[in-house]
């Protein structure tokens, strides 16, 4: 790889890290397999920039991204090793963080497939057939994985809120 090339492919990384570094934790719920799924995405990445041209190069890590959260799934580790940032803390407020919290936590329950999807199109703002073309599916698997998705996590969201009125009663 040429010097330009080097700086070309740094700046990138620093610019995009941190959007990837989000959109991998909304699909696996864990901050350590983000950063491990991000940084072995950037290695891929690496390795092909040469070839890489800087208009596709969003869409390729995306999929290099959401590949290798899926393959973490694959490999089955995510099964027996769980790790927390922070303990919970006390209730917050209704309106406030505690709301966005129940929904990741209810994302992190839903196959990794879906999750994909559903970070892909509606956290990433993607069109159909771009999350298909990511996902190297077909724009009917992508539609069908999102309207299950968004199903089941609405399923699991009012269970969670019937939990927490009858916690509270």
């Amino acid at each position: 790889m040429t010097p330009h090339q080097e700086r070309e492919f740094r700046e990138y990384v620093q610019a995009r890290r941190p959007a990837l570094l989000r959109t991998a934790y909304l699909m696996c719920g864990d901050w350590h397999r983000a950063e491990d799924a991000v940084q072995s995405s950037m290695i891929k990445l690496y390795a092909a920039w040469s070839k890489t041209k800087l208009e596709t190069a969003d869409a390729y890590t995306r999929r290099i991204v959401t590949n290798a959260v899926i393959d973490q799934y694959r490999r089955g580790w995510f099964r027996r090793e769980r790790s927390y940032a922070e303990l919970p803390e006390g209730a917050a407020d209704a309106d406030g963080p505690e709301e966005r919290l129940a929904a990741v936590a209810a994302l992190a329950k839903l196959p990794p497939r879906q999750r994909a999807t559903l970070v892909l199109r509606f956290w990433e703002d993607l069109p159909v057939d771009e999350t298909a073309r990511i996902m190297r599916c077909s724009t009917g698997t992508v539609k069908s994985q999102t309207a299950r998705g968004l199903q089941t996590l609405r399923d699991l969201l009012e269970k969670s809120d019937l939990a927490d009125q009858g916690a509270r009663s």
